[in-house]
């Protein structure tokens, strides 16, 4: 694929005018809704600068390319990536780590000279 995965895009598709709030909402993988809210206050707050950002964000960003995803369990893992490199590396290390350990115990379970075992194995040939 070549759309990084890892970058932000306007999120059209959810979009209620130039797709900005939706696509942090997507990128951060917070509430579209507090989003929204957010940028709100923070117009108000700084008297219309959030706005030119804004604009400027929707001008300039891309959009999201169709089909960025396979599944919402893969946009959760991306997004858990933009968050923190780090950790998502991390926990797959520590995946790893768990299967190969539990593969080792299958080794051993199997390998070893367990009579209860062997009876099973033999009695489903």
């Amino acid at each position: 694929m070549s759309a990084s995965r890892t970058k932000f895009y306007l999120d059209k598709q959810n979009a209620k005018w130039m797709g900005v709030c939706s696509g942090i909402a997507e990128y951060t993988g917070i509430d579209v809704t507090l989003v929204r809210v957010g940028v709100a206050l923070l117009t108000l707050a700084t008297s219309g600068w959030i706005f030119i950002a804004y604009v400027v964000m929707g001008w300039v960003a891309e959009k999201k390319p169709s089909g960025l995803y396979d599944s919402a369990d893969d946009a959760r893992f991306w997004q858990g990536v933009r968050s923190n490199p780090t950790r998502s590396t991390a926990e797959v290390r520590s995946k790893f780590r768990d299967i190969d350990r539990r593969l080792a115990d299958i080794e051993v379970m199997y390998t070893s000279r367990n009579s209860r075992l062997a009876d099973e194995i033999d009695s489903l040939r």
